[in-house]
């Protein structure tokens, strides 16, 4: 079981671009690696999604998204209660 989000990805992947956007957009914890330049990364995205497409978004309960839309990227975030809690505006 892993301790935070874990995103497998590289810069040239529009939906890697798009899947860190929103992670850092809503300010999750998670760590990203770069298939393209670490190929043990590369090896284990493989390993957790049996194909080659990124970005492998992998969760603290073992459980993955390959290539995810935003909607179901947050919805899977909500589910897991890995969003930061938000400041009161009081």
């Amino acid at each position: 079981m892993t301790e935070q989000v874990k995103m497998y990805g590289a810069a040239w992947c529009g939906d890697c671009v798009r899947s860190k956007a929103l992670l850092d957009r809503l300010k999750v914890d998670y760590q990203y690696l770069d298939v393209e330049h670490d190929q043990v990364a590369q090896a284990r995205a493989i390993e957790i999604s049996g194909k080659q497409s990124i970005p492998v978004i992998l969760f603290p309960d073992s459980s993955f998204l390959v290539e995810p839309s935003d909607l179901a990227l947050t919805d899977k975030l909500i589910e897991g209660n890995l969003l930061p809690a938000t400041e009161s505006m009081e």
